[in-house]
């Protein structure tokens, strides 16, 4: 009884404060203020309900916490034999059917950002077909020489795919979509589970320490602040350029990165 109630106890700490929803909302709200102050020039109040959260953001909460606990986050009070990369790639894919199936009016090119959508699923996925492992940890702790063509492959279609996933990118002219002045609480919540689910995945595990906490949270940040710089210059580039990248770019490469999965793992065999 005592182990199941400290298991508990660990999970519950881990779903609501960290790496859950607290740490998701705190390192959401300072990338989606920064986000909000560069691209409209000052600040205004978080997109939160006032009374109960609406279907869209309720899901992102869910699926938010659901991803965060997969993480190789140091001091993470999940067991890392209980982390699974299936349940943190499904919990974010959700995230955007969720926004598809009740808030399409305000997603622009909807065909396109599923095309993108399963283009990232690969690239989270394909680092785990030869090591056939779903644990997150083992995959970002894997430096085999045969598979780095994979993960360099697999990680620059994931960094690829993210503006568009966070909606950074514009893909109609913005007379055309409906514009969001406030923060956008749904997508300060998915900051951390992506750009930690990318550290996790495509760099070796940090220590329980404190130096491991700062370079966990570091890495993270650096992708942050890269995803930002790069919506910022596509959204002074125009919608017509942002679009003509993912239709000419992203399904092709995606095929290619699946390519290297499968010469390396036949040839791993």
């Amino acid at each position: 009884m005592a182990q199941l109630l400290s298991a508990l106890a660990a999970h519950a700490l881990a779903l609501v404060v960290y790496p859950g929803l607290l740490a998701a909302a705190v390192f959401g709200a300072l990338v989606e203020g920064a986000w909000v102050r560069i691209t409209q020039g000052g600040w205004s109040s978080p997109d939160f309900p006032r009374r109960r959260p609406t279907p869209v953001l309720a899901t992102v909460i869910v699926c938010s916490i659901l991803t965060d606990v997969q993480l190789a986050a140091p001091f993470n009070p999940v067991p890392s034999d209980e982390r699974n990369l299936v349940v943190a790639a499904v919990a974010l894919a959700f995230t955007v059917w969720a926004e598809l199936a009740l808030t399409v009016e305000h997603v622009a090119e909807p065909r396109l950002l599923l095309i993108v959508q399963f283009c990232w699923l690969l690239a989270v996925l394909g680092p785990a077909v030869q090591p056939e492992s779903l644990r997150p940890q083992v995959l970002g702790n894997l430096l085999v020489p045969a598979l780095l063509p994979v993960k360099l492959a697999s990680a620059t279609l994931y960094l690829l795919c993210l503006p568009a996933l966070l909606r950074l990118w514009p893909f109609v002219p913005p007379g055309d979509r409906r514009v969001r002045r406030r923060l956008d609480a749904a997508r300060a919540l998915c900051w951390f589970p992506y750009c930690g689910l990318f550290t996790t995945l495509f760099f070796p595990p940090s220590g329980d320490d404190p130096s491991g906490l700062l370079r966990f949270f570091g890495i993270t940040a650096t992708v942050a602040i890269a995803l930002v710089a790069a919506g910022v210059l596509m959204q002074r580039r125009g919608a017509v350029v942002a679009r003509g990248l993912y239709l000419r770019v992203i399904t092709p490469y995606a095929l290619v990165v699946l390519l290297v999965v499968v010469i390396t793992s036949v040839l791993l065999r």
